[in-house]
């Protein structure tokens, strides 16, 4: 029996994972659950799946959290802070880690887990984003595993030959064909994208996501997150990659072959298909998604992005390009302006320019460190903050 921890059990990632675990009580044992603030869910999951540890990272909800599972389940042990997050990944009986917080707060719980040599089951793509030579070598360097758990990134995992590693070309990869929705303004005039409003960024039309990652599929960053994250997972370069829009989310992503072979994944938008590949692989398990039926898709449709309605997926190829803490920068940047839009302090166009500025003003340093590399985001965030500000006033 495997034992888990899930890093952000009450999003949606996490919720799916639980889902998944609690179909195989026979393989998986949940050993700590993580949260920020909601105390209400991470208890009913506490009582549900009975972990060893649960940890909040706001200290005051930890504190709430703790005088109810004293009443409730006592045995279990409330930690809280960045400190409880390594905590939770750190001990002896956890075998993998789900890695879901999202943003940058998830990088250091993440890089703990790869130092402890565990199988890292990756759904926060800023963990390579921000530190991904750094993040690589750790994993390599402890003998850790890492399975992607984004829906395109697994996907391509799973059409890859075994020995990717040692180069794309060397295997008879020619390209790698990286799939988006487009998000719920793919059709949108462009006159009109200036008004769109949180609730609307939010209402994706096929996925079930929380309101920071929703908006990026809006804005297609999410798409340019992914294109670095890919770059570090297989050992390419963003010139490689080509994004494709489809619409209908039943192609994850493909792989094509020098042979003119092209292998897709394909199956109903569920995050429970590739969370379940990475907790049983290389085997499969069942994940309770309804099978997927290509009479009822009838037609699958592909558009090439349009990067005047989508400047965040130029800006993210950018940053890859250009190297070093770039990435980090970009990611910083991006979570303080969905941040400020999804709060109506700015417009939705005003994200794709508040990063842009900051990519042109904080000079990007060798990401040798993740000293070098936390300090970049701080100045990235802090005149990002001062960009959004200037647009309010």
């Amino acid at each position: 029996m495997k034992g888990i921890t899930v890093l952000g059990s009450t999003g949606s990632i996490g919720v799916n994972t639980l889902d998944v675990i609690s179909r195989h009580l026979d393989k998986y044992k949940v050993k700590a659950l993580t949260a920020n603030t909601n105390v209400a869910l991470l208890l009913e999951q506490c009582i549900k799946h009975a972990p060893e540890i649960a940890v909040m990272v706001n200290e005051e909800s930890a504190s709430k959290l703790e005088k109810e599972l004293k009443i409730k389940a006592p045995d279990i042990k409330v930690l809280s802070g960045v400190e409880g997050l390594i905590n939770s990944v750190e001990s002896t009986e956890v075998d993998y880690v789900m890695a879901a917080i999202v943003g940058a707060a998830g990088l250091l719980p993440t890089l703990a887990a790869a130092r402890s040599g565990k199988r890292v089951l990756l759904a926060n793509k800023e963990a390579l984003v921000m530190s991904g030579k750094l993040f690589m070598d750790t994993i390599r360097d402890n003998n850790a595993e890492l399975l992607p758990i984004d829906s395109e990134h697994n996907a391509i995992f799973q059409c890859m030959p075994t020995d990717f590693n040692r180069g794309l070309s060397g295997v008879g990869v020619r390209k790698i064909l990286l799939t988006a929705s487009g998000g719920p303004f793919r059709t949108t005039p462009l006159e009109q994208l200036a008004a769109m409003t949180p609730d609307q960024a939010c209402a994706h039309p096929n996925w079930v996501m929380g309101r920071k990652i929703s908006v990026d599929s809006a804005t297609m960053m999410n798409k340019g997150l992914e294109v670095i994250e890919a770059c570090w997972l297989f050992h390419t370069q963003a010139d490689f990659i080509q994004v494709v829009i489809h619409p209908q989310s039943v192609i994850h992503s493909l792989v094509e072959y020098s042979d003119g072979s092209v292998l897709a994944q394909l199956g109903n938008p569920d995050m429970r298909t590739p969370i379940a590949y990475g907790l049983a692989w290389p085997e499969r398990i069942d994940a309770g998604v309804e099978r997927l039926d290509l009479f009822d898709i009838a037609h699958l449709d592909f558009v090439k992005p349009d990067e005047q309605r989508f400047p965040c997926l130029r800006l993210a190829r950018e940053a890859m390009q250009q190297g070093g803490t770039s990435s980090a920068i970009l990611n910083a940047a991006n979570e303080v302006a969905v941040n400020e839009f999804l709060h109506k302090r700015i417009r939705f166009t005003d994200i794709a320019h508040v990063i842009e500025t900051v990519l042109e003003k904080v000079m990007y340093n060798d990401a040798t460190s993740l000293e070098v590399i936390l300090n970049d985001d701080k100045l990235a965030r802090e005149l990002a903050k001062a960009t959004t500000v200037d647009l309010a006033a």
